[in-house]
């Protein structure tokens, strides 16, 4: 009988703590609005790729530590003359973006250098960019409101 007086409050109780836990939690999310990637000779031989644009936060809470960087999907790891190729090391800090703190909706620009690779001994420059080159944002921290 004892029960039976309690179960409303036991269920009022539970049905509440399923509320509070299912709602929706505030998340972060950052996207590239721009993107573009320029061919700049570094040596009398060599040449690399790199990029600019803006990341935006359309999340609902600001973020910081928002790393930014670049990929050439088709590039392979191989080095050959008159190809473009990329590194298989961790990237460096020249090869990536790191903006401190983005609000909620606002919008900040990147830029890094050497996403990819290419050399030619006869010194003459590539024909163009490589094809799938991509911004990517690595990573980013929410911040507690």
């Amino acid at each position: 009988m004892f029960f039976f007086h309690r179960f409303p409050l036991i269920l009022l109780l539970l049905l509440s703590f399923c509320f509070i836990s299912c709602a929706e939690k505030k998340q972060g999310k950052v996207i590239v609005t721009e993107q573009e990637f320029s061919i700049r000779q570094d040596a009398a031989f060599n040449w690399v790729i790199d990029a600019r644009g803006k990341i935006k936060n359309v999340g609902d809470v600001d973020v910081k530590k928002v790393e930014v960087t670049g990929y050439c999907r088709s590039c392979g790891e191989a080095i050959y003359a008159g190809v473009w190729y990329v590194s298989d090391y961790e990237k460096m800090t020249d090869q990536k973006d790191v903006i401190s703190y983005l609000p909620v909706g606002s919008e900040e620009a990147f830029s890094f250098r050497e996403v990819a690779f290419y050399f030619n001994q006869s010194g003459q420059s590539p024909e163009g960019l490589p094809e799938k080159l991509e911004v990517v944002i690595e990573s980013f921290e929410t911040v507690d409101g």
